[in-house]
């Protein structure tokens, strides 16, 4: 197999896997277009290959076999850095005091401040907030009249960022400040959406532009929030238990608080990411089950068992072992995410391939949860397969791994269970006839095309 060499150091050969020739530009506009076709078509060169960097200079390095995959997520967090991988391109959308965008000693500062909300007994308060919500999503659909699910799952979501995130609660504060945060994530669901995500597209041209749209409707929102950060950093309130509120009481080791800009960057990344891609990741649960109707039926049996007639507390959640098997099979299939990138401050040996500092290199998701040799006929929706197994985090990845693992996962978690759980007790759903589904590139997530159209049936007793 051929391959490019440079110098590390004057010590040894940095070599490159072989991967695409084309241009930057080109395997730019083929992942906008083709982002789940264009990761897998990489399985063709192997267990690793070259592309050219998406999120700035320079060459990637993309890896799914384990081993690599252990390095990478090992690696200390000095010399693999996710900031500067991912910066170029989350930057501009979040901020870029984001926890997701910061390195070394502020990377774990910010997550040390920002751990402790998402997890306790907080979760039985934001998870009464999560069943109401989607309760009052799911009354309102209509039976025989097809909708897109994918906007109804945000719908809820974003109703739950901003109540228990945002902590905005009194309704003549809440529906205005909706309807300005609507407008700004409506553009991650639109057909401009690979514009605002690649950096080759982010130019601002007035609100002719896509990227000119999506910066000045943030700023609307960023005023708002703004706004009231200032109100509850003069009026604080100890009773209150929205993250928001938490996190502007929360203070480091130095008893240091958290900056303005840093408050609104995080909330960013909380609305961007924690909106979006939990509000797809139940689309894609709702494809694969509107394909396979014996595992709807085993799931309503298992929430009848454990869960009965009530609503489902978080003392349930350990006991539904295949509904958390269909959430990790949906995941496993159809990540929101391709890709978890790190760039080299200093040289390094992933795999057994010495690397030059300045390359960016990455774990597959896409790939590494299809390998043949780690999941058994890997194309098939099977969570059996899940069930009664843990399985490796180099193997199984989808809220990314090591020091950087998603802090958000076990709330995405609560809320995807507490909201399938509703729907699957209160409606049956069907795919909308003729519906032709495509992957398709959102502003932070891949996602269903056109929404996911679906029909509701029947209305069950709930």
């Amino acid at each position: 197999m051929e391959v490019s060499a440079l110098p590390l150091l004057g010590e040894e050969a940095s070599t490159f896997p072989p991967g695409p020739r084309t241009p930057r530009l080109f395997q730019t506009l083929q992942y906008a277009l083709r982002p789940y076709a264009t990761v897998s078509s990489g399985r063709r060169f192997g267990d690793r290959y070259t592309v050219a960097a998406l999120t700035g200079p320079g060459k990637m390095v993309v890896f799914s076999d384990p081993d690599a995959i252990r390095d990478i997520f090992s690696g200390d967090g000095d010399t693999f850095r996710a900031g500067e991988a991912t910066g170029q391109i989350l930057g501009p959308l979040l901020g870029w005091h984001s926890v997701l965008l910061l390195d070394g000693e502020r990377h774990l500062r910010e997550r040390r401040l920002m751990a402790p909300p998402f997890h306790g007994e907080r979760m039985h308060v934001y998870g009464r907030l999560m069943r109401e919500s989607a309760i009052r999503v799911i009354e309102r659909w209509t039976v025989g009249r097809p909708f897109p699910l994918h906007r109804e799952m945000q719908a809820i979501t974003l109703d739950v960022i901003l109540r228990a995130v945002f902590g905005v609660d009194q309704e003549a504060v809440f529906v205005p400040f909706r309807a300005l945060v609507e407008r700004f994530v409506a553009q991650a669901g639109s057909a401009s959406a690979p514009f605002i995500a690649l950096p080759a597209f982010q130019y601002d041209l007035g609100r002719l532009s896509p990227w000119g749209r999506f910066v000045r409707n943030r700023q609307v929102v960023r005023d708002a929030l703004l706004a009231e950060i200032r109100r509850r950093r003069a009026d604080p309130d100890a009773e209150r238990t929205d993250i928001l509120s938490l996190l502007i009481a929360a203070r480091d080791e130095d008893g240091r608080a958290m900056s303005d800009d840093e408050l609104l960057d995080e909330m960013f990344t909380l609305l961007m990411a924690g909106h979006e891609t939990t509000a797809t990741s139940l689309a894609w649960v709702f494809w694969h089950l509107g394909h396979h109707p014996a595992v709807v039926d085993r799931l309503r049996a298992e929430l009848a068992r454990v869960v009965g007639a009530g609503p489902l507390e978080a003392g349930h959640l350990s006991q539904l072992e295949y509904l958390d098997a269909v959430i990790k099979e949906s995941m496993r299939l159809t990540p929101v995410a391709t890709m978890v990138a790190r760039r080299l401050h200093e040289p390094a040996r992933i795999g057994g391939i010495a690397l030059l500092a300045g390359t960016t290199v990455a774990a597959n998701i896409y790939l590494a949860h299809r390998r043949p040799d780690v999941w058994r006929e890997p194309e098939r929706f099977d969570p059996d397969r899940f069930v009664g197994f843990r399985p490796s985090p180099n193997t199984f990845f989808p809220f990314g791994g090591g020091v950087r693992r998603c802090l958000g996962a076990a709330m995405a978690t609560y809320e995807m269970k507490t909201v399938l759980a509703e729907v699957l007790a209160r409606v049956d759903l069907a795919i909308a006839p003729g519906y032709r589904m495509r992957p398709t590139l959102r502003a932070v997530t891949i996602a269903p095309s056109r929404g996911m159209p679906v029909v509701v049936e029947r209305r069950r007793a709930a």
